[in-house]
């Protein structure tokens, strides 16, 4: 097996594992996997995951990366935040909400970190369509990001040091935005359903912040 029959095979994936090479290829040797980074073809995103060194590296395959990298995973907080135009800057790491635990990846193409959140709040996530050009056809794919309403929530649940109005302006949230994008009734049901006091008051000083006029 050449590097011209695996980019064949494995070009439709906008990254790779190992374990999806030796589907394609049972007795791959993994000592090809140096070599061919070695020469560029190929980039290591973190152990048992890469991508061809020719992948377009946009937010879109960014939040994808985010999905695959720990499973199961949906991008949220401050990366959410900013996709929906809730904070005024971009982010610089791709954050995430996972049933495992806490941790972060440095990869060639940007950090990655996930928060550990219970099974039980692990929801309100959508599918979001992306696609590139696939010589010689078009493909697309799909990644997970928490609704707006989702981000919202997941912030104000992990944050604790949310304890006043003041600590919701020092972020710069964007409250036009919010109050344009948000269903208010999805937010209570959310926080309704997880049922956590801590968030519950965190979600009144959001909506103090909201609802002001000055």
């Amino acid at each position: 097996m050449n590097y011209t029959e695996f980019r064949n095979k494995l070009n439709p994936f906008p990254e790779f594992t190992v374990q999806e090479i030796r589907k394609y290829f049972p007795k791959f040797d993994t000592r090809r996997l140096v070599e061919w980074q070695r020469k560029g073809y190929i980039t290591k995103l973190r152990n048992g995951y890469y991508c061809f060194t020719d992948q377009t590296i946009n937010e879109q395959f960014l939040f994808y990366t985010a999905n695959q990298l720990c499973r199961p995973s949906y991008v949220s907080l401050e990366t959410a935040l900013s996709y929906y135009g809730f904070i005024p800057e971009g982010v610089f790491q791709i954050t995430s909400c996972t049933t495992l635990k806490t941790q972060s990846f440095k990869t060639p193409y940007g950090s990655f970190a996930y928060r550990h959140i219970k099974a039980s709040i692990y929801f309100g996530y959508q599918l979001i369509e992306w696609s590139q050009s696939v010589a010689p056809t078009e493909k697309s794919y799909r990644f997970t990001m928490a609704s707006p309403e989702k981000t919202l929530i997941d912030y104000l649940y992990l944050n604790a040091e949310v304890k006043d109005t003041k600590d919701i302006e020092a972020l710069r949230w964007n409250r036009p935005r919010i109050l344009e994008t948000i269903d208010t009734r999805k937010l209570e049901l959310f926080a309704r359903y997880i049922g956590s006091p801590a968030l519950d008051q965190r979600l009144t000083i959001l909506r103090s912040y909201l609802n002001a006029t000055t």
